[in-house]
């Protein structure tokens, strides 16, 4: 019999942590599947996952793989309508980014993809940068950096950011064109 908690109690654990990461390198439009997707594969490696790994640090690893997973299906999926909507629906009580604040969604969206992954895995997810390199590759030094220049990108974008930046004083980050 191994030391191992019950794989129930991982997802209890860390399901949430998972869920916040997943929203932020995806959207709430698809965190949800991309969760689903994450505990599934990490349910049948768990067994063949040493007593001693950081599990939560594994679990981002896996929710990263599965992100890329779905963007690249998005990315490969036409999308067949009949006409254009004129305007965009409001979201429902029930869907997984009401409450949210989508400024600041939008702004987290309009990052580059290192920076939302380290801002995500920083401090969603409360990886130390280390682990954030061995996941999206490149060194410690280097995922330090993009956190911190999407933490920048952020303050400068996000209307409600507090930070040392006054009122008036220019922003030197320039968002990519969407």
């Amino acid at each position: 019999m191994t030391g191992k908690q019950p794989f129930e109690t991982v997802v209890t654990e860390h399901g949430a942590t998972v869920l916040r990461v997943c929203r932020a390198v995806l959207g709430p439009a698809d965190a949800d599947d991309a969760w689903s997707e994450t505990f599934l594969a990490a349910m049948r490696a768990y067994p063949d996952l040493p007593e001693g790994a950081n599990v939560e640090a594994w679990l981002v690893t896996i929710a990263h793989r599965k992100a890329i997973d779905v963007t690249r299906a998005a990315a490969r999926r036409a999308i067949p309508v009949g006409q254009t909507p004129d305007e965009m629906a409001a979201p429902d009580a029930d869907s997984p980014g009401h409450g949210l604040d989508s400024e600041l969604a939008e702004a987290v969206a309009r990052l580059p993809a290192k920076q939302k992954q380290a801002v995500a895995y920083h401090y969603l997810a409360g990886l130390p940068y280390a682990d954030i390199a061995a996941i999206v590759g490149g060194t410690t030094d280097a995922a330090r950096r993009a956190a911190a220049d999407g933490i920048a990108a952020l303050r400068c974008a996000y209307p409600g950011a507090t930070g040392t930046r006054t009122k008036g004083e220019a922003c030197e980050h320039e968002w990519p064109d969407p």
